[in-house]
Order: C-alpha cells, then structure tokens, then sequence
C-alpha cells in the first residue's frame, strides 16, 4: 500500500510564502528521518493568482484541491487589492475553498504556551495553562446568505447581508463540537444573540437538540456573544470548547488569539464531511494571522502559526498524533530556550528570522526523534 500522502501547499500572498518555506523544511526533514510520504503540489491563490490570472483562484486549482488529501494555505489579502472587485478580491479565492469543499468546521484553538505567559496583556494567572478550542461554522450564516448586496427601496439607498442557517448546518458542527469536548474537559458553551436574532434562538434550539439526543453526557452552557467576548478577556479558563456561527466565530477566536500574545502564534483547521467511500475527510489548515504586507519580505514573520497548522494537519488529517506531539513539543522547546521572532519578542530573549526559528525547530526535532 502506497505511503504517499498529497498536500496542496497554496502559500498566497504577504509572509505567507516566508512562512510556508518553514514548513516545507520540517516537511522534508519527516520525510527524510520519518518516512512520511508527503508529497507536495503547490499552486497560488489570492491576490497572486488574481495578478497571474484575473481571479483569486482558478478551476485548474479547485480540481487539485478537491483531490488533495489536505491542504495547506499561507495567508491572502493585502491593500494592493482592495479596489479590485469583490468576486476577485483574494479572500474570495479563501471562500470558494471553504464553500465548494463543504469545510464546514473551523478549528481555532487558543493555547498559551508556558514560555509565553508574559507576552499575553492580560495578569498571568488570567492565562497560564490555558487550552481552549473554538468552534466556528464555516459555510452558512451572515458570510454566504442570501439576499446580499446593495439596493434602493423608495429613493433610499440600503446595504444589506442575511443571517440564515439550516437545521443541518447547525446540527453538524454541534456534533463535531460536542465529539471534541469529549475528548477535552466534556463542556460545550454555544454562543449566538438568541435575545435580539430570530437566527440566535433557532441556533440555541438546535444545539439544544443535538445535545439531549445522542450527548446529554456532556456540559452544555448557552451564552450570549457579547457576553462571550466579555468572559474571555475576563476569565478564559472557564471555557473549554466553544461552538458558534460564521460571523461570531470570526470575532471570538481573534479575541482568544490575542490571549495567546500574538496572532502569530495561531493554527487553525477547517474540516468537512467524511467521504463514505474513500473515509477522507476534506480539510484546509491555515494560521489564523493575515498576509502582514507591511513585513513581507523581511524575514520578521512569525512560522510557529503555519507550523501548528501542519502539527493540526498531522493530527486530524493523517492520524499521526506521535508526530503532532513531536512537532507542538519542538514548539515549545524553542520557545522555553528564549527564541523569538519580533511579535514575541520580549527582554531577556534572542530575537531570530522567520528562517531562524525554523532552523531552531528542526534541532529541535532532531533531539526528540
């Protein structure tokens, strides 16, 4: 049976290429010294591949990533196209991705490293030890509703965007929260508005209902997104998984990241429905941090984000839970011997490039293998 495992690697735009560089090494290191079998195919996506071909993705790269058996994004976006359309902008190649593989769940997860405490703004007994996992639907709610866009009513003119979900699309990834939180602390808090969004009560209400069928085992807590946003800045250590829809989803795990002390330091995977046949499960890991233009190209990126996108990869895509702890404690070794790329960088520490600190998880690695 053939070992070969196919990674579409789209590094995008800004750092994103710097960063993905640093996975390609740790990549070739486990196929080197681990016999991995990763194979990689690597194609462009937004705002490079609208400069390559008028459009933030093609068809020829939908095919790829269709056929992939994960898919490994850098970052999108950036000012130098923001007066292109909105079908071309590149966070409409992010979505196209998101939408036609069905990558329903987005995986956030919020963890402070030991070595980290003191680069999170908040006291470091706020933090320390902290392990959260947002829960974000990918697909539906205010991001994809229908109708969309501008219209005049009565010589006035109205923007608008449509907050609808299904039944399904909110009882799939309540489960896929629940299945996690099982394998965690056992507790789930779903957050929407249900006091002011029809959308809201009728998310609580499917939550409700996936739960006391098949996991009334697990805690379940309802909070309102405002209050959330709130409670996590206050006390974070109360939550364990977190699931919400598109829109809060987005605001709420970039408000955990930042308990963290950078962005930078931020995996995330978005995951699909089992194929019933093949058993692949379609799935996409990106950092959660943007494309930083204003650094691009001056190796102040920080890789540890992309990196533990690959580590999530590892885990959830292949099954290679060994290797994924391998890689997170190579993380955290570099971490605690005081490297540091500029975003974490504090006194006492060794500031190095985005090429440094890859350099210094390969050693890492080295010593665990």
């Amino acid at each position: 049976m053939s070992n070969t495992k196919n990674i579409l690697m789209l590094p995008g735009d800004g750092i994103g290429p710097e960063v993905m560089a640093e996975v390609k090494k740790v990549i070739d290191w486990s196929n080197d010294k681990r016999d991995t079998g990763f194979e990689i195919e690597e194609d462009l996506v937004g705002g490079a591949c609208y400069d390559a071909h008028g459009c933030a993705v093609t068809d020829d790269t939908m095919v790829k990533a269709k056929s992939a058996d994960a898919i490994l994004l850098g970052a999108v976006g950036g000012p130098k196209w923001d007066n292109v359309a909105r079908e071309h902008r590149p966070e409409a190649g992010l979505l196209r991705l998101r939408k036609e593989l069905d990558l329903f769940a987005n995986l956030r997860p919020a963890l402070v490293f030991d070595a980290l405490i003191d680069a999170s703004t908040l006291k470091p007994d706020v933090v320390r030890g902290l392990d959260i996992m947002i829960v974000r639907e990918l697909t539906a709610g205010v991001y994809f509703g229908e109708p969309r866009g501008e219209e005049t009513r009565d010589g006035v003119d109205y923007g608008l965007d449509t907050q609808i979900y299904s039944e399904p699309e909110i009882d799939r990834v309540a489960r896929v929260a629940f299945d996690l939180a099982k394998k965690r602390n056992n507790k789930v808090t779903s957050v929407e508005k249900a006091n002011v969004m029809e959308s809201g009560v009728f998310w609580r209400k499917i939550v409700s209902k996936v739960h006391d069928a098949d996991y009334a085992d697990v805690e379940l807590g309802h909070m309102y997104a405002d209050n959330c946003a709130m409670q996590l800045v206050r006390w974070p250590a109360q939550f364990d998984v977190i699931v919400t829809d598109n829109l809060f989803g987005d605001l709420l795990s970039d408000c955990a990241a930042m308990l963290t002390g950078s962005l930078g330091m931020l995996p995330s995977a978005s995951l699909g429905t089992k194929d019933p046949v093949t058993g692949v499960i379609p799935a996409m890991y990106e950092p959660v941090h943007g494309s930083a233009p204003d650094i691009a190209g001056e190796g102040k990126a920080n890789p540890l984000a992309t990196l533990l996108s690959h580590s999530m990869m590892l885990r959830y895509s292949f099954d290679m839970a060994q290797d994924a702890d391998m890689l997170d404690q190579a993380v955290q070794n570099v971490l605690e011997r005081g490297l540091r790329t500029a975003d974490i960088m504090s006194d006492g520490m060794t500031q190095v490039t985005t090429s440094g600190m890859g350099d210094a998880l390969i050693e890492e690695l080295g010593k665990l293998s």
